[in-house]
Order: C-alpha cells, then structure tokens, then sequence
C-alpha cells in the first residue's frame, strides 16, 4: 500500500510540511491554482532551495503584503515566520471565519475536511490556553493567511498523492524560551503541548535551544500520522525534504518517505479470558453473542487454573474497532472480571464464494487462491442441507470436491 513517513527527528512546521510534499507531488502549479480556490488575497508564495547543513530542501515562504480581503492586518506563529510584535493587529478571525473562507471555496469536499480537522485541533488547544470557549476566542494562531495557506496547501497536496497510510517518527521538539505574540513563551509552546496532550502523537525535547514544532505543524502531524515509530519496511520511491528558515546545529529539515509498504492486518485483535466459574450454556449463548456482533473467531481451550481447577480460556479475535463492543458483551455475559488482548498480524489468502453442480443439486464452496493455485473447500451448511434432502452420507459430499 501507498505509504507516507515523515521524519520529524528535526521538528516539524507548516510550511516544512508545504515544502516536502511538493518534492514528492512534483507540480508546484498545482498547489497554486488550488490555493486560489480560496478566494482570499493578501498574500504571495515563494517557493524556493534551501541548503541546511549540506542538504538541499524546498523552502515555502507565505508573504503577507500586509493587509488581507477584509484591509486588515492578519501575521501567524511569530514564532514561525519571525513577524514582530508591531505588526500584529488586534482583530483577528476566529474558528468559524476560517471555516466559512474553506467552506466558500471550490475546494474538493475531501481537502475541505481534512483542512477543517487540523485548524479544530489548533482551536481547541487555544481555547484552553486561554480559558474561552471556541465561540469566544479568536486567535491570531488560527486566523492568519499563513496559516490557512499552510493547512490548506497541506491538505491540498495530502489529497493529491492519496496514501493509504500515513506514519510519523517520535516528534522532536527543542527547549528553552521563544518570543511570540503573547511574550516570551516556554518551548514546547502552550499551543503545541495542548495539541499532542489531545492526540496520540509521541513527542520528546532534544538538546536543540528553540523551538522545532510550531502549534500549525502539531496539529498538521496529529491529524494526518496513523502511528508514531520508526521507519517501517517500504520500498521507497521519493524522498520530500521540506526546509525551515532556522540555522541550526542539526538540518532543519522535514524529511517525507514516499513508497510502498506489504499490507499488513495491524487491525487483528486477539482477546483471551480465563473462567471457571461460569457453565456451559452461558459460554455456549456468549460465543454465539460475539459472532453476531463481528467477531472474526470464537473458541474455547480445556485448561486447569489455580487450585487444580478445570476451565476455559476464551478466545476472541476481532477486528481493532469491534474490541470494545466484544469486550462489553464479554463481561456482561460472563463471570470474568479481567481480559487481556494483543495486536496480532495475519495473512489472508485471496478468497471467493461459488457454487458447484453436482448430481445433487447445488453445493456452496470457497474458492481459495495461493500462488496461482486455487483450492476449492466445500461449505459444512450447503454439504449438510445436500446430505439431508437426498438422504446420503455427508462424507460422499466431500468426494465431489
């Protein structure tokens, strides 16, 4: 499957993001006439090469001519792009400005989606920073033309190569303090660290004194990384290096795999419960319960537990979404009062439902493929019904196929 990585060992930022996957889409144009479907003005983008400690990027600079459509001065993540504090202006949009400007657009209904979804996360971290609601706060994080140009570019591009995955290295971020809008600030910013508080995202400070995630790239890397780990195995066919506007001592860079990674069914959950004191018509009625509510398999293992006792292990499998709902049905139709589970890989031939003539009348089968070879295993239901209506044995069935 169509595989994206980012490297973000050095960070991580808006228009880092903008810059690596331009490498990877290879059509600049492209992001600028989408870009125009928003329909706002006040801006330019100059996209240019960049060397960060002997390595080339692309560098993506968003130029506030200093007033957007509405004649107001609007500058984003100070801490970003440098803007001082003269420039900024007291009125800002808020959650629903930015919205809106998406929803106006003749935007792809995808790109809107996604593009939404990051600037949600940047909003309801900025609306507990500051104790407001989302009604209430405006924010010059969110309603700058920087920051629509990065998350829009992002989820423009994002939609144009189509991964079927996307995954992340443990995010690094710096120390220290940074100037910004609201003062001097700590490093991880209060933005930022309340974005990965609400996300599954994995995040370290390293030896680095400032700061390498902006809350725009937190929230881009938290909505968009399905899992947070070393480079997996891939064939890898480009390689995005987006560039930032830091001289450090470490590239400041954002590296962006792009290839193709074997499948795999990291969504397979094996569940196991112990039980001995719970009868057979009870484990009986739950396995039936489980099956109809998804899961995969159902089976029961003879065991002896403490004291010599004899029992049953329960084992379910079922997909990474059902194991909540199974577990539900689990302690509510059992004794158990623990369950323990695990993510399991597997490997699934390619499979189809037939039927076969036979002399008998019609015979439902599997057709399974391995290799080229097909294997043809006949269903126990149809065999059964066969049996049954020409009064004959179920292993003369089994000869037919």
């Amino acid at each position: 499957m169509n595989t994206l990585y980012f490297d973000c060992s050095s960070g991580i930022s808006g228009n880092m993001v903008l810059g690596a996957l331009l490498e990877i889409v290879e059509d600049k144009n492209y992001l600028l006439e989408e870009l125009k479907k928003l329909n706002i003005n006040g801006y330019k983008i100059e996209i240019s090469k960049k060397v960060k400690n002997g390595i080339t990027g692309t560098y993506v600079d968003v130029i506030i001519d200093g007033k957007d459509e509405y004649g107001r001065i609007h500058h984003l993540e100070e801490s970003e792009h440098h803007h001082s504090q003269e420039q900024h202006h007291h009125e800002h949009r808020n959650l629903r400005d930015v919205n809106e400007i998406i929803d106006n657009s003749s935007l792809k209904e995808d790109v809107k989606d996604l593009a939404k979804r990051i600037f949600l996360r940047v909003a309801k971290a900025e609306s507990k920073v500051h104790n407001k609601t989302l009604e209430e706060v405006h924010f010059h994080e969110v309603g700058a033309i920087d920051s629509i140009v990065d998350i829009v570019g992002t989820a423009i591009l994002i939609k144009k190569i189509n991964p079927d995955k996307i995954i992340s290295s443990i995010v690094n971020d710096g120390y220290g303090f940074i100037e910004c809008a609201h003062g001097t600030m700590s490093v991880p910013v209060p933005a930022t660290s309340e974005i990965f508080a609400e996300s599954d995202v994995k995040f370290r400070q390293i030896d680095i004194d400032t700061e390498l995630v902006t809350p725009t790239g937190a929230a881009i890397i938290s909505e968009l990384a399905e899992e947070f780990t070393n480079l997996p195995a891939m064939v890898t066919e480009k390689i995005g290096w987006g560039a930032g506007y830091k001289e450090l001592k470490i590239p400041n860079i954002l590296k962006v795999y792009y290839g193709k990674m074997e499948k795999q069914n990291e969504d397979f959950v094996v569940m196991e419960t112990n039980v001995d004191d719970c009868n057979g018509e009870i484990l009986g009625y739950t396995q039936e319960l489980l099956f109809k509510n998804g899961a995969l398999d159902v089976f029961y293992t003879p065991i002896f537990m403490k004291k010599n006792r004899p029992a049953y292990r329960l084992t379910v499998a079922c997909k990474k979404e059902d194991i909540y709902k199974l577990q539900n049905i689990i302690f509510k139709e059992t004794t158990t009062i623990g369950i323990r589970y695990r993510f399991e890989y597997r490997t699934e031939l390619g499979r189809e439902m037939t039927e076969l003539d036979t002399k008998y009348g019609k015979l439902k089968v599997k057709k399974v493929i391995n290799n080229g070879e097909t294997y043809v295993y006949p269903e126990y239901e149809s065999m059964k019904e066969l049996a049954e209506k020409n009064n004959i044995p179920l292993k003369e069935l089994y000869k037919l196929t």
